[in-house]
């Protein structure tokens, strides 16, 4: 077995600044060198991730070879061998290219059913064959942890980091609490590049914006989502002087940012008031967020970007991960998280920032006062490995 190198995986690109976040901060805490484990490299390569790992591994990908992937599905079939389609994917650095620790980064992955037989065969492909697993930066909802599989998959992690109390209470319930930790997400500590301000955005006096289309998805009417958005820009420009800046967090084709940015830009955009950011990394986006006034946020880490960088903020949340980070931070999540399945009406949104633009100050100021020790929690990570990978 090699030990001269981490594996990070479960990554799905860079295209998701999200991730790309929590690899960029994690790089800079392992004790060894990294091989990250990728569906997409070339995304890894294009943003901020290239300077800080030399080994990039793309994932087999069955569904990309019909012959390969007709073989395997007749395999696992016939020998009852579910294992073998992660043994395929995961080839690249099993067998005489194992390593010692393995680290599980998807964040929510735990969240999407789609996902979670994935993740339970390949932490056991990784056990059978002899190496340490680690799930860092997770969140999970806790009627997950009734299900007996999952619940045998957790246990079967050499260690486990929830980024929020709500997960990390949940775990601690059916796993040994010597191997569960509670670490804020690594993002937390990702540096911003300060890159000039596009035109049209006024430092400290623009409101920043992001919405996704998984966010539209989890909406419980149709269209209410967008209406409330379009209401808020509205209040904004007709009550405060402050510019609107729609910032995108993920881009890739089927689950794109600019999308729904794009709808509400082009709703606006006579006003001169309202700018759709390009595409960029994730430190130069957290750049631009960190330099708004207030930010509401749909995707997770680009709220984190604005809690980190001590920007009052609101999250348009439809998961545990969004209700946990906030109750962490302030105590409650009562008021920070406007929970998308609950929007009936096309005004909720202006009554979250009118309460928002109320709390501006004191927010801000909590904000720095907890944010260094706050930190300081996330790195604690770097630890933790190290222990694990020594």
């Amino acid at each position: 077995m090699k030990d001269d190198k981490i594996v990070l995986y479960m990554h799905a690109g860079s295209g998701n600044h999200g991730c790309e976040a929590i690899v960029n901060s994690l790089l800079k805490m392992l004790p060894k060198p990294a091989v990250l484990m990728t569906n997409r490299p070339w995304e890894d390569r294009k943003y901020s991730l290239a300077s800080l790992c030399d080994t990039f591994v793309e994932e087999r990908n069955l569904e990309k070879n019909v012959l390969v992937h007709a073989w395997y599905y007749v395999w696992r079939k016939v020998f009852r061998d579910p294992e073998s389609f992660m043994r395929y994917r995961y080839r690249d650095i099993l067998g005489k290219n194992l390593h010692r620790l393995n680290i599980s980064i998807g964040g929510d992955n735990y969240c999407y059913d789609n996902m979670l037989d994935r993740l339970l065969l390949a932490n056991r492909v990784f056990h059978r064959q002899g190496a340490k697993t680690v799930l860092l930066g997770c969140s999970i909802e806790p009627a997950l942890l009734l299900r007996k599989e999952i619940v045998e998959d957790m246990r079967r992690y050499d260690a486990i980091v929830a980024r929020e109390s709500i997960t990390y209470e949940a775990l601690c319930r059916v796993c040994e609490k010597d191997k569960v930790y509670l670490c804020p997400d690594p993002a937390f500590l990702l540096e911003p590049e300060m890159a000039p301000l596009p035109e049209g955005f006024a430092g400290g006096n623009t409101l920043g914006l992001n919405v996704s289309p998984m966010a539209v998805e989890n909406e419980s009417r149709a269209g209410i989502t967008m209406d409330n958005y379009k209401a808020l820009i509205a209040h904004v420009l007709a009550s405060t002087d402050m510019q609107v800046a729609l910032i995108p967090h993920v881009v890739w084709e089927n689950n794109d940012d600019r999308k729904p940015l794009s709808q509400l830009y082009q709703a606006f955009a006579k006003t001169g008031r309202v700018v759709l950011l390009e595409d960029a990394s994730a430190v130069r986006l957290k750049g631009y967020i960190g330099r708004c006034r207030m930010f509401i946020g749909a995707r997770t880490h680009a709220t984190i970007a604005a809690y980190s960088s001590c920007v009052p903020t609101l999250a348009v949340g439809y998961s545990v991960k969004a209700e946990g980070i906030a109750k962490d931070l302030f105590g409650t999540a009562k008021g920070y998280v406007v929970p998308v399945q609950a929007l009936s009406r096309r005004e909720e949104l202006i009554e979250a920032f009118t309460w928002l633009q109320g709390q501006e100050q004191a927010m801000g100021a909590h904000l720095r006062a907890v944010m260094p020790g706050y930190r300081q929690e996330a790195s604690r990570v770097k630890e933790m490995i190290g222990r694990l990978a020594g």
